[in-house]
């Protein structure tokens, strides 16, 4: 396996591979590996037959007073894990080579949706994430990419620009991988103290609760909401949202809920200063 850190490099070391035929999948992400980065790297493996793990901390899709600075780097780890699991490169830019004018002038944004719920809390958040995965698609010309289902409103919104702007590639969605408690996995999980990682499986306690009440006949949106966010605030959790959409256009419902709709319920939530974010599908 080979670590890349330039634009250039990788390409040529992909045209190759491309020309006679191999398949590429592309996993994007940020660093500080776990096992749901795990998940989507096997995916790729299993389905192509070239797999590239991008590792690269974007900063244009923080906020001010968010954790860039925090967020953990460990790019030799990374590394290892990801070659562990079968990668074939791990293309690991740094802020310079994406951007090397500084922060682009040319953004690729949804304006439908990009202030919705966790784009509500993180102005320009959904922007800087379609930027960059556009410029990794456009970088490695990937026939696949995967992304997790815990951020359910960013890969959405990854098939949307997909299909909107005509990118040759295929979107693969890996489903939420859990710690045996229910927790679902995320790199943030370091900031929780022990205690704060007891009171966070109030979110998915109050999933399950959701679902199992859906799963009986319940189908009234406001009971349906207030099973999640009262678990979370009987954890002492603080809740940022709690809202139950439609899976195919990420629209809030309300009422009562018709059999045929296709629900999830999207949560973020915080526990300490970490804000943590999960979801369900009901059906």
């Amino acid at each position: 396996m080979q670590v890349i850190k330039s634009i250039e490099s990788l390409r040529q070391a992909l045209k190759p591979l491309a020309a006679q035929g191999k398949t590429i999948g592309l996993v994007p992400t940020m660093g500080a590996l776990h096992e749901g980065h795990g998940a989507l790297i096997k995916a790729s493996v299993k389905e192509c037959d070239v797999t590239v793990v991008s590792v690269f901390l974007n900063p244009i899709q923080f906020g001010k007073n968010e954790d860039l600075d925090k967020y953990p780097k460990r790019l030799e780890a990374d590394a290892k894990l990801a070659e562990n699991i079968g990668a074939d490169f791990v293309f690991a830019p740094s802020v310079e080579e994406m951007y090397p004018e500084g922060d682009p002038l040319t953004m690729v944004r949804d304006e439908t949706l990009e202030s919705l719920y966790c784009g509500s809390y993180r102005p320009g958040h959904f922007r800087g994430v379609l930027t960059v995965v556009s410029k990794l698609f456009l970088i490695t010309k990937a026939d696949h990419a995967y992304f997790g289902e815990k951020d359910y409103q960013q890969v959405f919104l990854i098939e949307r620009m997909v299909k909107d702007l005509n990118f040759d590639i295929q979107i693969h969605r890996v489903k939420i991988v859990r710690e045996s408690s229910g927790l679902a996995l995320s790199s943030r999980n370091e900031y929780l103290s022990e205690e704060e990682r007891v009171r966070s499986l109030g979110i998915s306690a109050g999933l399950k609760l959701a679902k199992d009440a859906y799963d009986v006949g319940e189908r009234s949106v406001v009971r349906i909401r207030d099973l999640v966010v009262k678990s979370i605030l009987a954890n002492r959790g603080q809740v940022q949202f709690v809202e139950v959409v439609n899976q195919k256009d990420l629209q809030k419902f309300n009422g009562m809920l018709k059999n045929e709709d296709k629900v999830v319920v999207l949560v973020a939530a915080f526990f300490g200063k970490t804000r943590l974010i999960d979801n369900i599908e009901l059906n």
